[in-house]
């Protein structure tokens, strides 16, 4: 029945549904992309399969895109996404602090993370910084949009993205509100930790509540830069 809907219902009424539900993230990108934030490259990390790059080219078309994914059980699906989008480019790595191999778990492809000292059955993947994979390739232009999905290894990451960091128009990482590794951040913590990079939130979009007990579990918040004019203006209008 879902599959008949979604080949009965045209895409752009599909789309036009879920920015009217203000906390998916077509919407949050919908608001954003309509307030004018210039995106020249988006760089998503924890690509998948490429599903999360699908729905923000509606809203940022004209950018490049470069997707970074661990897991290698997703390069298929990112070779054929490669052939029937413009301008994509991928890389089977985990992106980190520092270039080498590092221990991701894949058991679940679509929540793998690396756990560099936590993982009875690990795969060995190459380890990148996203700034050695950005600054010499000159298609990949500033501003950025940065996208994390990457169950509580953020910090590493983050701290090998500075260049970017010091180019990005937007930011989206997903939050957490329990510990779910020994040194990932809860999302308040993340809040204050980027507003010391000089960022500050504007959105926000997908919350999720663990099953068992309805707890608040993750959401993903979307920054700028604290120096945009928007956070010039304190009052609610």
């Amino acid at each position: 029945m879902k599959t008949f809907l979604k080949k009965a219902i045209p895409a752009s009424w599909r789309r036009r549904f879920k920015e009217k539900k203000k906390l998916h993230a077509r919407a949050a990108l919908h608001r954003i992309s309509s307030r004018g934030v210039k995106v020249q490259t988006v760089i998503d990390v924890g690509a998948s399969d490429g599903r999360w790059t699908v729905q923000t080219r509606d809203y940022f078309p004209d950018a490049d895109y470069l997707l970074i994914e661990a897991n290698p059980h997703h390069q298929p699906a990112l070779e054929e996404f490669s052939r029937s989008h413009p301008r994509p480019q991928y890389k089977i790595a985990a992106a980190s602090n520092q270039k080498g191999k590092i221990s991701f778990n894949g058991d679940d492809p679509f929540g793998g993370k690396a756990e560099p000292d936590n993982c009875a059955n690990p795969l060995v993947v190459d380890a990148v910084r996203l700034d050695d994979l950005v600054e010499p390739n000159a298609g990949l232009r500033p501003p950025y949009m940065l996208k994390l999905d990457t169950h509580g290894y953020e910090l590493p990451i983050l701290e090998g993205s500075k260049n970017i960091l010091a180019n990005a128009s937007l930011v989206v990482i997903e939050t957490y509100g329990f510990q779910i590794a020994s040194d990932s951040l809860l999302f308040d913590e993340m809040v204050s930790y980027m507003r010391t990079k000089g960022f500050g939130v504007v959105d926000m979009s997908d919350p999720l509540w663990r099953p068992g007990d309805r707890c608040f579990w993750q959401v993903d918040l979307y920054f700028e830069p604290l120096s945009v004019p928007l956070f010039q203006n304190n009052a609610y209008a």
